[in-house]
């Protein structure tokens, strides 16, 4: 059948719906185009998908879109159809015909090209160009140079890739694309995880019979690249510090070969009961979960376990610099204080976790940020605070893997070999950060 016409006015309520809820009510993006998609069961699917792109895009830019409309009316309606104008591939008079606004709101949009040139001040150019927090631009520039800054502001403005992990406990990455090809959902093997996979990105890959049955588990390269290298093997005691809803905890599992304990704590037991309800379907069976409190009152929970665990991951709450590309709105949520406020609290947590680690026993310390605050600083302190020594990623990644990541490298950790910072434009993976310590005998 020939496909069917979009029917904009749809498209277009549900875009400015979610907009509404996400600017004016503190919506995250993800949830409110859920909630609102859930809703609207009479759309096709290309409405589906050009409402989601639509609804993500006009948060991304809004700033650049706010610039540009300076000094006109800048209320909802008119900055989604200054995105239409700009990004949307619509004529700056359809665009205004069809969301009701006077063209002449939209004189901004014109020329804007040439107006984002002639800012003088390179970084406030790339704050404007790549509609990021000034102060955000300016933590890029300085930390990473204005050009390495301005590649990876640009790769946050593209869509994240639609990346899964092979649940190699029930498949093989070559079966499982197989699989997925006679589900009708081509993919490419990752070139950095041994277990990854890219789907083409109009899937709904949890439709998939393949999800359904335990064959993978949607997880950025990056977050697989955290796991693989913490190197857990099977018969240990391992421990998931932050597990949340568990990603990290399964491909932890998979590489146990469900042999050994994996304990996962988190402070959200909902999160957890999320975890549980994952690792069924993967086939995990050595996964217990531990609710503990946020607090320094967590400590005495966990008395049972210290001096016990040969690998400790944690995955530390942090501000999500790294993931600005698949959560456009965080850009907008987070203050310039925040990345100080969680490297207090990611301190804490090497502190209180560290004297889990056993004699000869591993931690991995990460998190889904870019930037010193939360990570070098964070990382250079933990062998004082806690008596670990750093321990070099070669050794966990295989020395060609840690050449390819740049382990040790610029841009990455400057010349710590137990540090790695994974940047989404060189590496095409969300920005983590990870560092390695070990335990002496």
């Amino acid at each position: 059948m020939p496909p069917r016409d979009i029917r904009n006015d749809l498209v277009d309520a549900v875009v400015l719906e979610v907009h509404g809820m996400v600017h004016d009510q503190g919506w995250l993006a993800d949830r409110a185009l859920e909630r609102v998609l859930r809703r609207e069961q009479r759309l096709y699917s290309t409405e589906r998908r050009a409402a989601a792109e639509a609804a993500y895009g006009l948060t991304r830019w809004q700033g650049l879109l706010d610039w540009l409309l300076a000094g006109q009316k800048r209320d909802l309606t008119t900055r989604y159809a200054a995105w239409l104008t700009r990004f949307g591939g619509v004529r700056l008079q359809d665009a205004a015909r069809r969301v009701g606004v006077a063209p002449s709101a939209l004189a901004g949009v014109e020329h804007a090209d040439e107006r984002i040139a002639a800012i003088a001040d390179p970084v406030e150019r790339l704050s404007v160009a790549e509609s990021l927090p000034s102060w955000i631009a300016e933590r890029f520039a300085s930390e990473l140079g204005l050009a390495e800054a301005q590649a990876l502001a640009h790769c946050m403005n593209e869509r994240a890739p639609l990346t899964v992990r092979t649940n190699l406990i029930k498949t093989t990455r070559e079966d499982l694309r197989a699989r997925l090809d006679h589900e009708g959902t081509r993919s490419e093997p990752t070139q950095l995880s041994p277990w990854g996979l890219q789907l083409d990105g109009h899937a709904n890959a949890f439709a998939l019979a393949s999800f359904q049955a335990g064959h993978f588990e949607i997880q950025d390269e990056g977050s697989q690249l955290v796991a693989l290298a913490c190197a857990a093997r099977p018969g240990q005691l391992v421990i998931d510090a932050c597990a949340g809803a568990g990603g990290k905890s399964l491909a932890l599992a998979m590489e146990m070969h469900n042999k050994g304990s994996l304990v996962a704590l988190d402070s959200d037991a909902d999160r957890l009961n999320e975890a549980k309800r994952r690792a069924r379907r993967a086939q995990v069976h050595n996964l217990r979960t531990r609710p503990i409190p946020a607090g320094p009152e967590a400590a005495a929970q966990l008395d049972d376990l210290a001096g016990k665990a040969d690998l400790i991951l944690i995955d530390a709450p942090c501000s999500g610099l790294g993931t600005l590309r698949r959560k456009p709105d965080a850009r907008w949520r987070l203050r310039p204080e925040d990345p100080a406020r969680f490297a207090a609290i990611q301190g804490e947590l090497a502190v209180r976790f560290a004297r889990l680690v056993a004699p000869g026993g591993r931690l991995i310390y990460a998190t889904c940020a870019i930037g010193h605050t939360e990570n070098q600083d964070v990382a250079a302190k933990i062998p004082e605070q806690t008596g670990l020594s750093p321990f070099p990623l070669a050794s966990l990644l295989g020395a060609e893997l840690a050449g390819r990541l740049g382990v040790g490298g610029p841009y990455t950790s400057g010349t710590e070999p137990n540090q790695l910072q994974l940047l989404p434009h060189r590496h095409q993976t969300d920005g983590f950060f990870l560092a390695a310590f070990e335990r002496a005998r």
